[in-house]
C-alpha cells in the first residue's frame, strides 16, 4: 500500500496525469479506509481475526493483480482505492490492536507499538523495492509479482491467527479481566464523551500532517533534482527508524504518559518537514537525509499512543468497534492530506505551502491530544 508513491511517478510518466489527478486513487483510498473502519471493527469483533485476515489477504491479492491491466483512472480509483484498501484495513489496526490490548495491559503501550512497527518496516521497504521493481520490470509486471507474493501468504498468515471466540494466554491476562472488568463500553457510550471526538481530532490532523507529505516525499525530491532511485533509498532508510521510533514512543508512554510521548514525536516530525522546507536542489544531500531520518522517525509513532489510549478509556468487547468510529478521522485526515498536496502543487508548482500546511496540522494534533489529560467527561 506504502508503494503507491513510486507507482505515482509510474502514472504520470504513463498516462501524463497531473499530480492532483494522480493523488485521486489514494485519496479516496483513505477515505474508504476510514468509511470502513467501523464495519471491519464490527465484524472483527464478531467473527475473529482468521477471517479477517483471510478475507483482507485475498482482496489485496484481487486489487494488485487488477492493478497490472489498469488502463485508466477509474480503475485505479477502484482496485487501489476500494478493493486494495478494503483488503488492508482487514488486516490493519482495527483488526489487530483489541487482540493485543487484550493480551497486555501493564505493557500495552509497548506491545502496541512493536505490532504498528511493523507499518514502519514495510513503508521502509516498500519504495526502494517498488522502484527497483518498475525500473527492472515496468510497473504492470511489478504490480503482477506483489500479487503473486500476497496470494502465497494469505493462507499461513490467516492460520496463525485464533479461531473466532478463542482467548489466547497472556502474561498479563488476569490484569486485562480486571480492566475489562470495570466497564464494559459500548459505542454509544463512548461517543457521547468528549475524549472520543478528541482522539477523533488527534487521528484526523496527524494524518493531514502526514500524508501532506508522505505520498509526495519521492516527487519531490525528484523535482528537486534528486535520481529516483536514490532519492527512494534515501526516503526508504529514513523510513526504517519508524521501527525504533514507533517501539520507543509507545514504550515510553507507559512511562510518561501518552500525551507527553504523542507531543515528543510531534515535535521530531516538525523538524523532518522543516528540513525539506530548506531544501532548494540537488546538491542539499544533508538536509534530504535529516529530512528522511526525522519524518521516518516518527512515521507512525504517534500510532500505540491513540490506539493505548483508546484501549486505556474504552475497554471491551466492543473496542474494535469504537476504534474502527475514531479511525475515521484518520482515513478523512489522510485523504485531505494526499490529495490537497498534489492540488497545491498543481495550482503552486511547489509543494512549500503543503508542507507549511503539514506543520500546522501537526500543531493542531498536539493541542487536541494534550487535551485528552483532563479527566473523562460526558
Amino acid at each position: 500500500m506504502h508503494a503507491y508513491t513510486v507507482f505515482l511517478l509510474a502514472f504520470i510518466e504513463e498516462f501524463h496525469w497531473g499530480r492532483a489527478e494522480s493523488s485521486v486513487a489514494y485519496s479516496v483510498g483513505q477515505l474508504v479506509g476510514g468509511a470502513c473502519s467501523p464495519l471491519v471493527g464490527g465484524l472483527a469483533d464478531r467473527v475473529g481475526s482468521r477471517r479477517m485476515v483471510l478475507l483482507g489477504g485475498c482482496l489485496l491479492t484481487l486489487g494488485l493483480l487488477g492493478s497490472a491491466f489498469a488502463t485508466t483512472l477509474w480503475h485505479i480509483v477502484l482496485l487501489y482505492g476500494v478493493v486494495m484498501t478494503f483488503g488492508a484495513t482487514c488486516i490493519g489496526l482495527v483488526v489487530l490492536v483489541p487482540l493485543v490490548s487484550r493480551l497486555f495491559t501493564a505493557q500495552r503501550g509497548m506491545a502496541i507499538s512493536i505490532l504498528q512497527s511493523a507499518n514502519g518496516f514495510g513503508r521502509a521497504v516498500s519504495a526502494p523495492v517498488a522502484q527497483i521493481l518498475v525500473d527492472g520490470l515496468g510497473w504492470r509486471s511489478a504490480y503482477l509479482l506483489q500479487a503473486g507474493t500476497m496470494a502465497l501468504l494469505v493462507l499461513p498468515l490467516a492460520a496463525m491467527f485464533p479461531r473466532a471466540g478463542a482467548t489466547p494466554s497472556a502474561p498479563d491476562a488476569p490484569a486485562t479481566a480486571a480492566a475489562t472488568a470495570a466497564r464494559q463500553w459500548t459505542l454509544a457510550e463512548a461517543a457521547r464523551t468528549r475524549h472520543f471526538w478528541l482522539l477523533l481530532l488527534v487521528y484526523m490532523f496527524t494524518s493531514i500532517g502526514s500524508f501532506l507529505v508522505s505520498l509526495h516525499q519521492l516527487a519531490f525530491a525528484v523535482g528537486q533534482g534528486f535520481e529516483p532511485l536514490y532519492a527512494a533509498t534515501v526516503l526508504g532508510m529514513g523510513s526504517f527508524l519508524a521501527l525504533p521510533g514507533v517501539i520507543l514512543t509507545g514504550t515510553i508512554s507507559d512511562y510518561i504518559g501518552r500525551e507527553r510521548a504523542a507531543l515528543l514525536a510531534y515535535g521530531i516530525s516538525i523538524v523532518g518537514v522543516a528540513c525539506a522546507l530548506l531544501i532548494d536542489g540537488p546538491d542539499q544531500h544533508l538536509l534530504l537525509w535529516l529530512h528522511a531520518c526525522f519524518f521516518g522517525l516518527t512515521w507512525g509513532a504517534r500510532g500505540p499512543a491513540i490506539t493505548a489510549k483508546t484501549a486505556d478509556l474504552f475497554p471491551g468487547p466492543r473496542l474494535g468497534t469504537i476504534l474502527g468510529v475514531i479511525t475515521i478521522g484518520s482515513g478523512l485526515g489522510a485523504a485531505i492530506g494526499s490529495w490537497a498536496a498534489g492540488l497545491l502543487f498543481d495550482l503552486t508548482g511547489s509543494y512549500r505551502l503543503a508542507f507549511i500546511l503539514s506543520i500546522a496540522a501537526y500543531v493542531g494534533g498536539s493541542i487536541a491530544f494534550w487535551a485528552l489529560r483532563r479527566p473523562m467527561g460526558r
